[in-house]
Protein backbone atom coordinates (compact mmCIF):
# COMPACT_ATOMS: atom_id res chain seq x y z
CA UNK A 1 0.00 0.00 0.00
CA UNK A 2 1.47 3.37 -1.06
CA UNK A 3 2.18 5.79 1.74
CA UNK A 4 0.52 9.20 1.78
CA UNK A 5 2.71 12.12 0.69
CA UNK A 6 4.24 14.18 3.46
CA UNK A 7 2.25 17.33 4.22
CA UNK A 8 3.55 20.53 2.66
CA UNK A 9 4.62 22.86 5.49
CA UNK A 10 4.33 26.61 5.05
CA UNK A 11 4.31 29.76 7.16
CA UNK A 12 3.07 33.31 6.87
CA UNK A 13 1.74 36.17 8.91
CA UNK A 14 -0.93 38.74 9.41
CA UNK A 15 1.42 41.60 8.55
CA UNK A 16 0.25 44.75 10.30
CA UNK A 17 1.28 48.32 10.99
CA UNK A 18 -0.20 51.09 13.15
CA UNK A 19 -2.81 53.42 11.67
CA UNK A 20 -4.05 56.61 13.32
CA UNK A 21 -7.51 56.27 11.85
CA UNK A 22 -8.05 52.50 12.03
CA UNK A 23 -5.78 51.44 14.89
CA UNK A 24 -3.96 49.08 12.57
CA UNK A 25 -3.94 48.10 8.91
CA UNK A 26 -3.00 44.70 7.54
CA UNK A 27 -1.37 43.75 4.27
CA UNK A 28 -3.22 41.72 1.66
CA UNK A 29 -1.51 40.65 -1.55
CA UNK A 30 -2.75 39.86 -5.06
CA UNK A 31 -1.29 36.80 -6.81
CA UNK A 32 -1.77 36.95 -10.59
CA UNK A 33 -1.12 33.21 -11.02
CA UNK A 34 -4.21 32.42 -8.93
CA UNK A 35 -6.14 35.65 -9.43
CA UNK A 36 -6.73 35.88 -5.67
CA UNK A 37 -6.18 38.18 -2.70
CA UNK A 38 -4.49 36.46 0.22
CA UNK A 39 -2.28 36.86 3.26
CA UNK A 40 1.47 36.54 2.65
CA UNK A 41 2.77 33.00 3.12
CA UNK A 42 4.96 30.38 1.48
CA UNK A 43 6.44 26.90 1.66
CA UNK A 44 9.25 26.06 4.05
CA UNK A 45 12.60 25.18 2.51
CA UNK A 46 14.26 21.92 3.51
CA UNK A 47 15.57 22.24 7.08
CA UNK A 48 14.01 25.68 7.55
CA UNK A 49 12.03 26.39 10.71
CA UNK A 50 8.62 28.01 10.56
CA UNK A 51 9.62 31.41 12.02
CA UNK A 52 12.42 31.68 9.47
CA UNK A 53 10.06 30.62 6.67
CA UNK A 54 7.61 33.33 7.71
CA UNK A 55 10.13 36.20 7.68
CA UNK A 56 11.69 35.04 4.39
CA UNK A 57 8.38 34.66 2.59
CA UNK A 58 7.04 37.96 3.87
CA UNK A 59 10.17 39.76 2.66
CA UNK A 60 9.90 38.06 -0.76
CA UNK A 61 6.19 38.68 -1.25
CA UNK A 62 5.75 42.12 0.33
CA UNK A 63 9.21 43.72 0.43
CA UNK A 64 8.89 44.41 4.16
CA UNK A 65 10.94 43.25 7.11
CA UNK A 66 8.82 41.83 9.91
CA UNK A 67 9.02 41.29 13.65
CA UNK A 68 7.13 38.15 14.58
CA UNK A 69 4.91 37.95 17.63
CA UNK A 70 2.46 35.31 18.80
CA UNK A 71 1.27 32.35 16.76
CA UNK A 72 -2.17 33.17 15.36
CA UNK A 73 -3.49 29.87 14.01
CA UNK A 74 -2.80 26.96 11.68
CA UNK A 75 -4.88 26.11 8.62
CA UNK A 76 -4.79 23.03 6.42
CA UNK A 77 -6.22 22.40 2.98
CA UNK A 78 -5.72 20.05 0.02
CA UNK A 79 -3.29 20.99 -2.77
CA UNK A 80 -2.08 19.17 -5.87
CA UNK A 81 0.93 17.78 -3.96
CA UNK A 82 -1.26 16.39 -1.17
CA UNK A 83 -2.06 18.47 1.88
CA UNK A 84 -0.75 21.88 2.90
CA UNK A 85 -0.47 23.13 6.48
CA UNK A 86 0.22 26.83 6.98
CA UNK A 87 1.32 28.28 10.32
CA UNK A 88 0.47 31.95 10.74
CA UNK A 89 2.08 34.49 13.06
CA UNK A 90 1.27 38.02 14.05
CA UNK A 91 3.90 40.17 12.35
CA UNK A 92 4.61 43.85 12.82
CA UNK A 93 5.88 45.43 9.61
CA UNK A 94 9.29 47.06 9.67
CA UNK A 95 11.22 48.87 6.96
CA UNK A 96 10.61 48.03 3.36
CA UNK A 97 8.83 48.88 0.13
CA UNK A 98 6.58 46.80 -2.06
CA UNK A 99 7.76 45.99 -5.58
CA UNK A 100 5.66 44.16 -8.16
CA UNK A 101 6.80 40.70 -9.22
CA UNK A 102 5.51 37.79 -11.26
CA UNK A 103 4.38 36.17 -7.98
CA UNK A 104 2.73 39.21 -6.36
CA UNK A 105 1.59 42.17 -8.46
CA UNK A 106 -0.30 44.26 -5.89
CA UNK A 107 -0.41 44.93 -2.15
CA UNK A 108 -2.98 46.91 -0.18
CA UNK A 109 -2.95 48.02 3.43
CA UNK A 110 -6.52 47.72 4.70
CA UNK A 111 -8.45 47.96 7.94
CA UNK A 112 -9.45 44.60 9.40
CA UNK A 113 -13.07 44.73 8.11
CA UNK A 114 -11.98 45.77 4.61
CA UNK A 115 -9.21 43.19 4.54
CA UNK A 116 -11.67 40.46 5.50
CA UNK A 117 -13.95 41.45 2.60
CA UNK A 118 -11.04 41.58 0.16
CA UNK A 119 -9.61 38.15 0.98
CA UNK A 120 -10.61 35.47 -1.52
CA UNK A 121 -10.33 32.33 0.60
CA UNK A 122 -12.34 31.38 3.65
CA UNK A 123 -9.24 30.05 5.45
CA UNK A 124 -7.56 33.46 5.16
CA UNK A 125 -10.64 35.06 6.68
CA UNK A 126 -10.44 32.46 9.47
CA UNK A 127 -6.83 33.53 10.12
CA UNK A 128 -7.87 37.17 10.30
CA UNK A 129 -10.67 36.32 12.72
CA UNK A 130 -8.21 34.47 14.98
CA UNK A 131 -5.84 37.42 14.80
CA UNK A 132 -8.60 39.69 16.06
CA UNK A 133 -9.30 37.67 19.21
CA UNK A 134 -6.40 39.31 21.09
CA UNK A 135 -5.08 42.87 21.14
CA UNK A 136 -2.56 43.51 18.39
CA UNK A 137 0.09 45.27 20.44
CA UNK A 138 0.81 42.73 23.14
CA UNK A 139 4.11 42.95 24.99
CA UNK A 140 6.47 40.02 24.69
CA UNK A 141 9.33 38.32 26.48
CA UNK A 142 11.25 35.37 25.03
CA UNK A 143 12.30 32.84 27.66
CA UNK A 144 15.06 30.44 26.58
CA UNK A 145 16.44 27.33 28.27
CA UNK A 146 20.20 27.09 27.90
CA UNK A 147 21.62 24.79 25.23
CA UNK A 148 23.29 21.46 25.99
CA UNK A 149 26.20 21.63 28.43
CA UNK A 150 27.36 18.05 28.95
CA UNK A 151 26.79 16.21 32.21
CA UNK A 152 26.92 17.79 35.65
CA UNK A 153 28.75 14.79 37.13
CA UNK A 154 31.45 14.92 34.46
CA UNK A 155 32.40 18.54 35.24
CA UNK A 156 34.89 18.98 38.07
CA UNK A 157 34.50 22.71 38.69
CA UNK A 158 31.72 24.85 40.13
CA UNK A 159 28.53 23.88 38.30
CA UNK A 160 27.75 27.53 37.60
CA UNK A 161 30.89 27.55 35.42
CA UNK A 162 29.93 24.50 33.32
CA UNK A 163 30.12 25.54 29.65
CA UNK A 164 28.21 24.46 26.57
CA UNK A 165 29.45 21.32 24.87
CA UNK A 166 29.93 20.97 21.11
CA UNK A 167 26.28 20.28 20.42
CA UNK A 168 25.27 23.12 22.72
CA UNK A 169 27.45 25.55 20.77
CA UNK A 170 25.74 24.48 17.55
CA UNK A 171 22.34 24.83 19.19
CA UNK A 172 23.22 28.35 20.35
CA UNK A 173 24.21 29.31 16.81
CA UNK A 174 20.92 27.99 15.42
CA UNK A 175 18.97 29.73 18.18
CA UNK A 176 20.52 33.07 17.24
CA UNK A 177 18.86 33.04 13.82
CA UNK A 178 15.57 31.86 15.33
CA UNK A 179 15.43 34.52 18.01
CA UNK A 180 16.26 37.36 15.62
CA UNK A 181 12.93 36.65 13.88
CA UNK A 182 11.15 38.08 16.95
CA UNK A 183 13.04 41.38 16.79
CA UNK A 184 14.63 41.36 20.25
CA UNK A 185 15.77 44.66 21.73
CA UNK A 186 17.77 43.34 24.72
CA UNK A 187 19.40 40.15 25.98
CA UNK A 188 19.73 38.86 29.54
CA UNK A 189 20.64 35.65 31.33
CA UNK A 190 20.75 33.87 34.64
CA UNK A 191 24.35 34.29 35.93
CA UNK A 192 25.67 30.89 34.77
CA UNK A 193 28.26 30.33 32.07
CA UNK A 194 26.07 27.99 30.01
CA UNK A 195 23.14 30.41 30.09
CA UNK A 196 25.27 33.38 29.04
CA UNK A 197 26.96 31.37 26.29
CA UNK A 198 23.58 30.41 24.85
CA UNK A 199 22.67 34.05 24.13
CA UNK A 200 26.08 35.74 23.75
CA UNK A 201 26.06 35.32 19.98
CA UNK A 202 22.62 36.94 19.83
CA UNK A 203 23.83 39.86 21.95
CA UNK A 204 26.75 40.27 19.58
CA UNK A 205 24.42 40.44 16.59
CA UNK A 206 22.41 43.12 18.37
CA UNK A 207 25.59 44.96 19.42
CA UNK A 208 24.62 44.83 23.06
CA UNK A 209 25.73 43.03 26.22
CA UNK A 210 24.09 40.24 28.21
CA UNK A 211 22.43 41.53 31.39
CA UNK A 212 22.33 39.47 34.60
CA UNK A 213 19.03 38.12 35.94
CA UNK A 214 19.82 36.33 39.25
CA UNK A 215 16.13 35.70 40.04
CA UNK A 216 15.99 33.34 37.05
CA UNK A 217 18.67 30.95 38.28
CA UNK A 218 17.67 27.64 39.87
CA UNK A 219 19.44 28.49 43.12
CA UNK A 220 17.43 31.71 43.58
CA UNK A 221 14.23 30.13 42.30
CA UNK A 222 14.33 27.51 45.05
CA UNK A 223 14.29 30.29 47.66
CA UNK A 224 11.78 32.61 45.99
CA UNK A 225 9.86 31.26 42.99
CA UNK A 226 7.49 34.23 43.03
CA UNK A 227 10.43 36.56 42.36
CA UNK A 228 11.15 34.76 39.08
CA UNK A 229 7.53 35.10 37.98
CA UNK A 230 7.51 38.80 38.85
CA UNK A 231 10.78 39.38 37.03
CA UNK A 232 9.55 37.76 33.82
CA UNK A 233 6.47 40.00 33.97
CA UNK A 234 8.67 43.06 34.51
CA UNK A 235 10.80 42.13 31.52
CA UNK A 236 7.68 41.76 29.38
CA UNK A 237 6.51 45.23 30.39
CA UNK A 238 9.75 46.65 29.01
CA UNK A 239 8.49 45.82 25.53
CA UNK A 240 6.65 49.01 24.64
CA UNK A 241 6.96 48.50 20.89
CA UNK A 242 10.72 48.31 20.45
CA UNK A 243 10.90 44.51 20.70
CA UNK A 244 11.14 41.88 23.43
CA UNK A 245 13.85 40.99 25.91
CA UNK A 246 15.36 37.55 25.32
CA UNK A 247 16.33 35.98 28.65
CA UNK A 248 18.07 32.62 29.17
CA UNK A 249 17.27 30.51 32.22
CA UNK A 250 17.29 26.90 33.43
CA UNK A 251 15.12 23.80 33.28
CA UNK A 252 14.29 24.00 36.96
CA UNK A 253 12.84 27.50 36.55
CA UNK A 254 11.03 27.87 33.24
CA UNK A 255 8.21 25.29 33.58
CA UNK A 256 7.26 26.54 37.05
CA UNK A 257 7.24 30.18 35.95
CA UNK A 258 5.01 29.41 32.99
CA UNK A 259 2.62 27.31 35.09
CA UNK A 260 2.37 30.13 37.62
CA UNK A 261 1.75 32.83 35.01
CA UNK A 262 -0.78 30.68 33.16
CA UNK A 263 -2.64 29.76 36.36
CA UNK A 264 -3.05 33.41 37.32
CA UNK A 265 -4.45 34.16 33.88
CA UNK A 266 -6.72 31.08 33.68
CA UNK A 267 -4.79 30.19 30.54
CA UNK A 268 -4.54 26.56 29.43
CA UNK A 269 -1.01 25.55 28.42
CA UNK A 270 -0.86 21.95 27.11
CA UNK A 271 2.69 21.37 28.34
CA UNK A 272 5.43 23.29 30.13
CA UNK A 273 8.18 20.79 29.26
CA UNK A 274 11.21 22.75 28.06
CA UNK A 275 14.08 20.70 26.63
CA UNK A 276 17.56 22.21 26.41
CA UNK A 277 17.66 24.93 23.79
CA UNK A 278 13.88 25.28 23.61
CA UNK A 279 12.30 28.71 24.00
CA UNK A 280 8.95 30.29 24.77
CA UNK A 281 7.42 33.41 23.26
CA UNK A 282 5.26 34.78 26.07
CA UNK A 283 2.69 37.41 25.10
CA UNK A 284 1.27 39.71 27.78
CA UNK A 285 -1.53 42.23 28.03
CA UNK A 286 -0.30 44.41 30.85
CA UNK A 287 0.78 42.00 33.58
CA UNK A 288 -1.44 39.14 32.38
CA UNK A 289 -0.12 36.33 30.23
CA UNK A 290 -2.36 35.95 27.18
CA UNK A 291 -0.48 33.35 25.12
CA UNK A 292 2.53 31.05 25.53
CA UNK A 293 4.10 29.56 22.38
CA UNK A 294 6.82 26.92 22.70
CA UNK A 295 9.55 26.31 20.11
CA UNK A 296 11.99 23.43 20.13
CA UNK A 297 15.63 23.97 19.25
CA UNK A 298 16.43 23.37 15.56
CA UNK A 299 18.06 19.99 15.03
CA UNK A 300 21.83 20.23 15.24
Amino acid sequence: MASSPAPVLAAGAVLWRPSRRHGIKVAVIHRPRYGDWSLPKGKALRGETLPLTAIREIAEETGFAVRLGRQVTTVSYPVSAGHKTVHYFSGRAGDGQFRRSDEVDDLDWLSLPKARKRLTHHFDRKVLDSFGTLPTELSTVVLVRHARAGQRDAFSGDDDDRPLDGKGIRQAAALTQELLAFGPSAVASAPLVRCRQTVERLAGRLRTTVGDEPALSESEYQHDPAAARRRVTELALRDTGSGPVVVCSQGGVIPGVIRSLASRANLAVPTTATPKGAYWVLSFEGKQLRQADRYLVPDS
